[in-house]
Formats: C-alpha cells, sequence, structure tokens
C-alpha cells in the first residue's frame, strides 16, 4: 500500500505539471492527427477489407510514434534545479518513483491515443468495431502500458544524454516489437468486427505476460536505473 500511495504522489505531481503547461499533450496530440490525417490520402477508401487488415498497424504506428514525444519527457521535466537528484535523494523508494512516472505516462497517453480512435474510424469510414469498443479500448489500454513502462525504464537511462531524443526510440522500439505486434494484430480483429479465436488469443497471452513481466522487472531494477 506504501508503493502505490507514493507512487500515486509522483504520478500526481507529474500530471498536474503537464496539464499545466501541455508541451508534450500538443506536440503527441498534434503529431498523431497530423499522421492520421496524412495516411488518409494515401489509403484508397474503396479497399475496405484491406483498410480493416491493416487497420491496427495503421493505428499503433501512429500511437508508438507519438508516445515517444510524451515518454521522453518523463525524466527530462526533472533535470531544471537537480530536481531528479531530489528525487531520488527522498524517502521514497526508487520501485514507487519508476510506478508513479509510467502511470503519468500511461495517463496522457491514453488522453492522446482515445480521442485518436472516434477520428481514426471517422477518417477512414471504419464503422464495424463499434460493436467492440469495450474490448478495443482493453487492448488499447494493455499495449499501452507496456510501451509506457519501457518508455518510462529507457527515459531514466537516457535522460543525462545530449542526444536522448535520438537513443530514446532507438533503444525502445526494438523492445517493443513483441507488445506493438500483439497489440496490432488483436486491434485489427476488433475494428473488424470480429472476435478472438483460435490461434489469436496467443497474442492477448503475450500483451498479458508482456506486462506483467516488464513491470515486475521494471519495479526491481528501479534502483539500479535510477542511479546509474
Amino acid at each position: 500500500m506504501r508503493l502505490l500511495r507514493q507512487a500515486w504522489t509522483v504520478a500526481l505531481k507529474d500530471l498536474r505539471s503537464e496539464l499545466r503547461t501541455k508541451e508534450s499533450l500538443n506536440a503527441a496530440g498534434g503529431f498523431a492527427l497530423v499522421i492520421l490525417v496524412l495516411f488518409s490520402f494515401v489509403i484508397d477508401p474503396a479497399e475496405t477489407e484491406t483498410l480493416y487488415a491493416i487497420s491496427g498497424g495503421l493505428l499503433w504506428l501512429v500511437f508508438a510514434f507519438a508516445g515517444v514525444l510524451i515518454l521522453n519527457r518523463s525524466f527530462a521535466r526533472e533535470q531544471a534545479n537537480d530536481c531528479l537528484d531530489a528525487l531520488i535523494a527522498s524517502p521514497l523508494s526508487p520501485a514507487a518513483l519508476m510506478l508513479g512516472k509510467s502511470i503519468a505516462g500511461f495517463v496522457l497517453l491514453l488522453i492522446v491515443e482515445l480521442p485518436c480512435l472516434p477520428i481514426f474510424g471517422g477518417l477512414y469510414g471504419l464503422s464495424r468495431w463499434s460493436s467492440h469498443w469495450p474490448e478495443l479500448i482493453g487492448i488499447v489500454m494493455l499495449g499501452t502500458w507496456g510501451m509506457t513502462v519501457i518508455g518510462t525504464v529507457f527515459s531514466a537511462l537516457t535522460v543525462n544524454l545530449r542526444m536522448r531524443e535520438l537513443m530514446l526510440p532507438m533503444l525502445v522500439y526494438p523492445l517493443l516489437i513483441p507488445v506493438l505486434m500483439g497489440a496490432m494484430k488483436l486491434c485489427s480483429v476488433f475494428i473488424s468486427g470480429e472476435t478472438i479465436q483460435g490461434d489469436e488469443e496467443i497474442w492477448l497471452r503475450l500483451l498479458v505476460a508482456f506486462d506483467i513481466i516488464f513491470t515486475s522487472l521494471a519495479l526491481a531494477l528501479a534502483e539500479d536505473v535510477l542511479v546509474s
């Protein structure tokens, strides 16, 4: 319980800071909207079945790139006035700090991602997913948490690098391949108005296992990551 209270305190601090300036939200939201609009001019809306088949890939391509813009700021905002050193030296446990940063990043990513779903459906004329929106949102949340945990850990590792904006995506994207593949596949299924069947259940198990494993590793290695 103490871990969760401390993590929530860190998360609220980050959320207040970001909602006050909206630097990351404006950048990520604007980027996501521009990419969605540009793709709508490239893809032929008459190719309905093809569009449904690749819908998950298009959506997560936007989420993955927009997400880095938010996660890159997770620890970078603490550099002013040695705030990060103060947080590390505070009574907060390293695991609580890492978890709080992850929760804040998760919420900020969802603020960008969830409005993209109806915009995506409207721009591309996709309507079959209307009966499966709870499942679709659930998959988006699972994929986003996996992306957030990995991104937060590497945001801490690269915070003191001069080229962290370049290094973070280079380090994060290879590790995100499993979670992105699972999220893309399952989102395509639900956007197409179908349900998970047979081999597709493996992707759901992969997403859940990825989130559990990497969350556990992030909390266990938080002290080593933060003092490195």
